[in-house]
């Protein structure tokens, strides 16, 4: 059958042309549909905020400690003595629960970076206390060495080494 232009009504080109057309148009618009109720997973600016800290370390003396909280946790610093260092190497890992080098647990020997919850029951140990000199969670009786090495106590594994790097010789990047 001819149209007036002397053309065919039917043409399979156009109704393929229009199929096109319109399936373009539906996945465009349903992927501006989805887009927003995916991008609103995302962590939200403050929560990014949190997920890393700098910190100072340059007034810590040798032999001194101090805690910073990072993702609501705390964090051990510890500005170790060339004693601690060496008793933390001289362990012998058949003593240990929880077989861990010193040299993997401390970047550089001097700075030993921790996450300051036990591995217990999540409770808080005190600093250069226990039968170890290191960390000594009073709730349960864990005793961790000068490395935060679990050596005694019901607590099973070592206290978490967190993700940090030296951004230069007097601040750390955790997170």
């Amino acid at each position: 059958m001819a149209d007036s232009t002397g053309g065919d009504a039917h043409d399979p080109s156009r109704r393929d042309f229009l199929y096109v057309a319109a399936a373009g148009l539906g996945v465009v618009g349903t992927a501006g549909f989805v887009w927003p109720l995916v991008d609103q997973m995302n962590p939200s600016q403050d929560v990014l905020a949190l997920s890393s800290i700098e910190v100072d370390i340059s007034s810590i003396e040798v032999g001194q400690s101090i805690t910073v909280s990072w993702r609501g946790k705390p964090v051990f610093i510890r500005h170790r003595t060339e004693e601690e260092i060496a008793k933390a190497k001289a362990v012998a890992m058949t003593d240990l629960p929880d077989p861990e080098s010193d040299q993997a647990r401390a970047e550089k020997p001097e700075w030993l970076i921790l996450v300051g919850v036990c591995t217990h029951l999540g409770c808080v140990p005190l600093g250069q206390a226990g039968e170890y000199n290191g960390w000594f969670c009073p709730c349960h009786g864990s005793h961790y060495d000068t490395s935060g090495r679990i050596r005694k106590g019901p607590a099973p594994t070592n206290l978490p080494v967190p993700a940090y790097v030296f951004l230069d010789d007097s601040n750390i990047k955790i997170g």
